[in-house]
């Protein structure tokens, strides 16, 4: 699949162009190479990376994800192989594979300074338009509460991130945050250019034979179809409340889905548990909304974002 190349599916956002808004979740891609000979990954808007933490993680025991009939539930652990191993192999092979595809890496920690300190590491390489700051791992400093749902914490991992770097920052939230908007207030007046809305949500899946949880960690986040009213209220909210691109993310496997989070105010749309089910399914979206703006009149992708009328 080529991506075309008529502008009708570009979007301007955080000073930079994405020749369509169609993006690939942290994690579902790993670091790109994964899916180089299963998809076109340069006829996508970008990619989010998997994590990327100052030090490599293991991660949480197997099995690691589990399937369920509203989606599917995970507890990776953020595992990967830490930022030194990523500027040195990872980010080189997508400078090399990618021209216009825009890549975000996701970065996290265990305290407010790990997320600058990766930064910082990575910001003079190539291979990277960008970060997506996962607020919602916990700070292990602080007694293990998530970054996002303390506000002072919040502001110092962005004030932190933003002296390091001039390129653009997302903060990712939690859908499970008291006040979304609020921690997105926060973040943009820290420092950050885009929120990416929403996170999993904590859930349990019970193997019934076992009697055991169905994860090796007990727990884990859900996403996946499911979440998909849970991500587009929260990204309307987050809209209300700041002025500044956001990635819609939960739940997407159509161009419908995705609709959805664009006229609620989206700029970009992100899938992650449908692509991990079928890494196609990135491609046939990008066609499904050319084929929605061809059959509805519409001249620019542009033109539906924020389409949504609130009833009075």
């Amino acid at each position: 699949m080529s991506a075309p190349r008529n502008g009708r599916l570009a979007v301007d956002a955080v000073g930079l162009r994405f020749q369509n808004p169609v993006l690939l979740a942290a994690g579902t891609a790993a670091y790109g190479r994964e899916l180089r000979d299963v998809i076109e990954l340069d006829s996508l808007g970008g990619l989010v990376t998997k994590a990327v933490s100052p030090h490599p993680r293991a991660g949480a025991p197997a099995p690691r994800v589990a399937e369920f009939p509203g989606g599917m539930i995970n507890a990776v652990g953020l595992a990967n192989p830490g930022m030194a191993e990523v500027r040195k192999t990872e980010l080189p092979w997508l400078a090399s594979h990618l021209e216009h595809a825009r890549v975000l890496v996701n970065v996290v920690g265990d305290a407010t300074e790990d997320f600058a300190t990766v930064v910082e590491y990575l910001d003079d390489a190539t291979g990277l338009d960008g970060y997506e700051l996962n607020v919602s791992c916990p700070n292990v400093k602080a007694g293990g509460m998530e970054f996002g749902a303390d506000p002072r914490s919040l502001r110092d991992v962005v004030t932190r991130a933003r002296q390091a770097t001039r390129r653009p920052l997302f903060v990712k939230l939690s859908p499970t945050l008291t006040d979304v908007a609020g921690a997105a207030s926060v973040a943009v007046d820290s420092g950050a250019d885009g929120i990416t809305v929403v996170n999993t949500i904590p859930g349990l899946v019970v193997d019934l034979e076992t009697r055991r949880p169905a994860l090796g960690f007990g727990s884990g986040g859900v996403s996946g179809v499911s979440l998909l009213p849970v991500g587009v209220l929260t990204t309307w909210r987050v809209t209300r409340a700041v002025k500044v691109p956001v990635i819609g993310v939960g739940g997407v496997t159509t161009a419908e889905d995705a609709l959805q989070y664009l006229m609620a105010g989206a700029s970009l749309v992100a899938l992650g548990t449908s692509s991990m089910r079928d890494p196609r399914t990135a491609e046939r979206l990008v066609r499904g909304l050319e084929h929605w703006c061809d059959h509805h009149g519409v001249r620019s992708i542009r033109d539906v974002i924020g389409a949504l009328e609130w009833p009075q």
